[in-house]
């Protein structure tokens, strides 16, 4: 009752501009997207027909078998998930979380209710995604962490940032490169400092979107080799692929 109070107040007294269309937001809970922007984003649910291996959108669900799009097939997590397209108020989240450290309520309900909706097994451990140095000295801090922040609240589990290290930068990846120069890039990227502490673990690794797959691959394919039992990618926004 208290925050819907508020929250008109907030957003008049702060008011932001939404990040997709540039309209006002109505509702500071809604930040960065207005809420026309929120309903026209496609979160995902049981509706939808995705590949269940690295969770691209195919369209509406009209079979209950399994599908998948095989370009995932040489991937080293186990499973992957999003709470939608990376559209709308969902790509507007994720470059907001590139500039501010901050994951406002509509955001966190909705990784609320992929975790609920999408996590079918156990976790153990919560892994975010982790930046190089360098692009944290100019970040000042890593919008990954924040997801899996939320993230830990929700499954009521801390969140370990340090056994998975970024031991080099690599280049932004760009929306023309590949999958192959995707994957190039971040070949041998990452490196676990923790060993005993990955070991039998099933591990919730969190980044803010999935594209090729090629990051939380790499990622996935280091903490493997250090023991891990299982490693799922939970992302804000699943990247469209034009081409399946």
């Amino acid at each position: 009752m208290l925050s819907s109070l508020i929250d008109p107040i907030l957003s008049f007294v702060y008011p932001t501009y939404c990040l997709s269309c540039g309209h006002r937001v109505e509702s500071y809970s809604n930040t960065p997207a207005c809420r026309t922007c929120w309903h026209d984003t496609h979160i995902f649910s049981e509706s939808d027909l995705l590949c269940s291996r690295c969770g691209v959108h195919y369209g509406p669900r009209e079979t209950a078998n399994d599908v998948f799009c095989r370009k995932c097939d040489d991937h080293h997590y186990d499973r992957a998930f999003a709470v939608g397209l990376y559209e709308k108020a969902l790509a507007a989240s994720v470059v907001h979380l590139k500039e501010t450290p901050k994951v406002f309520s509509n955001l966190r309900r909705e990784i609320g209710n992929a975790l609920t909706r999408s996590l079918t097994s156990g976790i153990d451990l919560i892994i975010p995604v982790p930046l190089s140095r360098q692009r944290r000295h100019e970040r000042e801090f890593n919008q990954a962490e924040l997801i899996a922040e939320v993230c830990s609240e929700f499954l009521r589990m801390p969140a370990d940032t340090v056994s998975l290290q970024r031991i080099r930068d690599t280049p932004m990846q760009r929306s023309g490169m590949d999958a192959k120069a995707r994957a190039a890039s971040v070949e041998g990227a990452f490196s676990v400092t923790r060993p005993k502490l990955i070991e039998s673990k099933n591990i919730l690794l969190v980044d803010d979107v999935l594209t090729s797959g090629a990051t939380a691959s790499n990622c996935a394919e280091e903490l493997q080799k250090n023991g891990a039992s299982s490693v799922t990618v939970f992302t804000l926004a699943r990247a469209v692929l034009t081409k399946l």
